[in-house]
């Protein structure tokens, strides 16, 4: 059986929950996972940094437990991202703790990861990389990662602005192996839509911001729900990697979406000190999908949904025309 095969047989929807900024909590990622997706939160997340290993826990005991109350249940193995760059200053420490724990799947971003994949295979974990072209593709393969996440136009967060259509099909040309694709998925055709043009998994971040379990605040939970494609802005100029982000928390921070200067990449910041508005806390992340999210719901009641929009999908696509 392949990973894929492996991976889609533990869970009730092929989804990866993808990693949120401050938003994922172990609450969001026991839900999600208990749910039958792939739960992942950013190691980052956890302050301080000797918090991480409580997390892992935490999620730990909560997935033992749901297993124990409802053994029928397909409960989803948890990832954790772990940001490869110079600026992230508790990388060592945070890949010790995921080596120590064997956290069953690692999500990196940015730099390829090489180092990180050795010492991830070493315990059988698998390592699955963000990339937005095939250049990205490529390096992340030589590093020897088990699966590619692409990220296109639309996404949430540091998104590409490839076409999945385009992304996708020609990564496939050299990569037989896991795919999950990210770019405005927020329904279940989008599911099937991702699985159609190549991808293994649909990589869903912005629909688990409108949940109850994620930690943002109700105004940002709000603001994805009153929010059009229109609404967001992407730009470069928070974290010096373009991003998509909403257009009136940037307005709430005193600045102008339509009129925001370019950044240097060179000076790319994911330590613990920044001058500039924290992206993701007074600046809002979300991806062009968000005019399709209407509600706030509890995590099992967005992936109940999901499925519900995966079958109808399905269904209409099968009907006789």
């Amino acid at each position: 059986m392949s990973l894929a095969e492996s991976l889609r047989a533990q869970l009730s929807l092929p989804v990866i929950a993808g990693p949120l900024f401050i938003v994922s909590n172990p609450d969001l990622v026991v839900a999600q996972c208990t749910s039958g997706v792939i739960g992942s939160f950013p190691a980052l997340n956890a302050r301080p940094a000797d918090t991480l290993e409580e997390w892992i826990d935490r999620i730990e005991t909560g997935l033992a437990k749901h297993r124990e109350a409802r053994p029928q249940d397909k409960v989803a193995p948890y990832a954790v991202n772990q940001i490869v760059h110079k600026s992230n200053d508790r990388l060592d420490h945070d890949l010790d703790v995921c080596v120590r724990r064997k956290v069953p799947m690692i999500i990196t971003s940015l730099r390829a990861p090489d180092d990180v994949v050795k010492r991830v295979h070493e315990y059988g974990g698998v390592v699955f990389h963000d990339v937005i072209s095939v250049r990205h593709a490529q390096k992340a393969l030589d590093a020897g990662v088990d699966g590619l996440i692409l990220v296109c136009a639309g996404a949430g967060g540091h998104a590409g602005t490839l076409s999945p259509f385009a992304l996708v099909r020609e990564v496939r040309q050299f990569f037989d192996g896991p795919i999950a694709l990210s770019g405005s998925i927020t329904d279940g055709a989008g599911i099937l839509a991702a699985e159609a043009v190549g991808a293994n998994f649909a990589y869903i971040g912005t629909r688990f911001i409108a949940t109850a379990e994620a930690n943002a605040p109700v105004d940002y939970k709000d603001m994805i729900v009153r929010s059009q494609a229109a609404d967001i802005v992407y730009t470069p100029y928070f974290s010096g990697v373009h991003g998509n982000y909403l257009k009136p928390s940037v307005s709430a921070a005193g600045l102008d979406p339509d009129d925001l200067p370019d950044a240097d990449k060179t000076k790319m910041n994911f330590g613990s000190k920044r001058e500039k508005p924290k992206a993701w806390k007074q600046i809002w992340s979300a991806g062009q999908g968000v005019g399709n999210i209407q509600d706030v719901l509890s995590t099992r009641e967005v992936v109940e949904r999901l499925a519900r929009e995966y079958r109808e999908a399905r269904e209409r696509i099968a009907a006789p025309t």
